[in-house]
């Protein structure tokens, strides 16, 4: 057509594609796997911590192994809801923010977050999560380093987490150094050893997929 601009047609941008369910849910697991296997080896528990406490996390991680996200994550449920009883040795923070108490009903405006937008609702659960696993990483680090694990080679995943939450938030460069710490911890850390008779577990193996792609919340 005579006169038309001599240029290529506009494309609608397109966003990015979000990562599979079943790809989070490996992801939420493994972030949830690596503070708890430390929470359960603190010195606070004087050797061995109750079975109660160690076979969830042994079913979780055994889950995980063969590729079953959906139970790992409901053994790692039922780890946060014991930790909570008043039973067990309270845990220091940032640790005791993976308890989960059962609290009574309540009417949807007792959360005051509750007539928040759904996505900004989402974006500050999003941050508060982000937030204790940078601290949950950065505690675990500390008691390994004073357990004769060595970790030099994580502090720099650590650091650069934490520049990059100071910048970006949640971004895709602070999960990759987040998971990187995760996964080598659960490689170097014994599992707890349970009071009682000990259950074997097989060894921890980092999923193909979070090697990956590890960096994706």
């Amino acid at each position: 057509m005579p006169g038309a601009p001599n240029r290529p047609p506009e494309t609608a941008a397109t966003a990015p594609t979000p990562p599979p369910k079943e790809l989070v849910l490996e992801r939420k697991v493994l972030r949830r796997l690596g503070p708890s296997r430390i929470a359960l080896r603190l010195d606070l528990w004087k050797g061995s911590p109750s079975r109660e406490l160690v076979d969830p996390l042994l079913r979780a991680e055994e889950k995980y192994a063969k590729g079953e996200n959906r139970d790992a994550d409901s053994a790692l449920d039922q780890l946060s809801v014991r930790f909570a009883e008043p039973r067990w040795p309270s845990l220091p923070i940032p640790f005791r923010n993976l308890r989960v108490s059962i609290p009574q009903p309540q009417p949807p405006h007792y959360d005051p977050e509750n007539a928040l937008p759904p996505a900004e609702r989402d974006a500050r659960k999003a941050h508060r999560d982000a937030e204790l696993q940078l601290a949950l990483a950065r505690a675990s680090l500390e008691w390994a380093g004073g357990h004769a694990v060595d970790v030099a080679d994580l502090l720099p995943h650590l650091a650069a987490s934490a520049t990059a939450f100071a910048s970006e938030g949640a971004s895709e460069t602070f999960w990759s150094g987040i998971d990187a710490v995760w996964i080598a911890l659960r490689e170097r850390v014994p599992m707890p050893t349970a009071s009682g008779a000990p259950r074997a577990v097989p060894a921890p193996e980092a999923s193909a997929a979070v090697d990956a792609v590890a960096g994706d919340p």
